[in-house]
């Protein structure tokens, strides 16, 4: 399954989430390691901008989450969400109850 290109590890400091925004190129996507629902997510197109919306990414998400770490990916324009949904019992039967696409879920 080919995974968006980001950050590994957690509890990263300013320094190293700008060393894999740099690493991957712009535009990237900070997100709250904490987080969901878009809250403390921030694009950056320009790399000129990145240290701060980090410091922005931090707060919303301390404020948000009580939490301040972030991650960091490659953003994807326009992508989709797709979930299977896998059922699993304790004596090893597993069976896969199709895929849905939520791209256009709303909340």
């Amino acid at each position: 399954v080919p995974v968006v290109p980001g950050s590994s590890g957690s509890g990263l400091t300013d320094a190293q989430l700008e060393s894999a925004a740099r690493e991957i190129g712009t535009p990237v996507l900070l997100k709250p390691s904490a987080g969901g629902g878009g809250k403390g997510m921030r694009l950056v197109r320009d790399a000129e901008v990145l240290a701060e919306e980090i410091a922005a990414a931090r707060r919303e998400a301390r404020s948000s989450f009580g939490d301040d770490t972030l991650l960091v990916e490659r953003w994807i324009d326009r992508p989709r969400h797709i979930e299977i949904q896998v059922l699993a019992d304790a004596h090893g039967n597993v069976i896969h109850l199709g895929e849905r696409e939520c791209s256009l879920q709303r909340r």
